[in-house]
């Protein structure tokens, strides 16, 4: 299958981003002012939950933006209501599911910025291992940590919820 390794991407993209509205629907349920919970934080120096759900969805919606070679335009940190936490996971579904590169698209050089004055050129496969995955798993865990620190009744099978069709019950 020519497009096997972006497929893959996607998906794990997609069940990652099903974990993030799990999570956020979990807030959602415990706390009745969400406007509250997007401001609240894991420690002070740390963003606050509505800007981890923004830095979850800009690196799905990065890759994307990059298979179609087009500018990468992150979405706005600033989220402050649960409506626009949804909207930045739904157009990130979208622009993901959309994805139309083949695995070619692999073998190129992706430049990454790291802010003032750095940046990397990695292979596009390192910069999906070693930068887009480990940065979409370290926000879901803050988010999910950030609930947790508020006592919202979670645990780590929400933060898995990708793995709920492969469970199986001992006999």
């Amino acid at each position: 299958m020519a497009n096997q390794e972006i497929n893959e991407i996607k998906r794990i993209f997609i069940s990652r981003l099903d974990v993030l509205d799990h999570i956020l629907s979990i807030g959602e349920k415990h706390f009745a002012d969400t406007n509250a919970l997007m401001q609240e934080r894991l420690a002070e120096d740390m963003y606050p939950f509505g800007t981890q759900v923004a830095f979850v969805c800009n690196q799905p919606l990065g890759f994307a933006q990059w298979c179609a070679d087009q500018a990468i335009e992150n979405l706005s940190k600033d989220v402050d209501t649960l409506e626009q936490a949804r909207a930045h996971i739904a157009l990130t579904r979208q622009m993901v599911e959309r994805i139309a590169a083949d695995d070619s698209k692999l073998d190129e050089v992706k430049h990454i910025g790291l802010g003032p004055g750095r940046y990397a050129d990695l292979p596009a496969r390192q910069y999906i291992n070693d930068f887009l995955m480990p940065n979409l798993y370290f926000h879901i865990s803050i988010a999910y940590a950030i609930l947790r620190k508020l006592g919202a009744p979670i645990g780590k099978f929400d933060y898995m919820t990708f793995l709920a069709p492969h469970v199986k019950q001992e006999a």
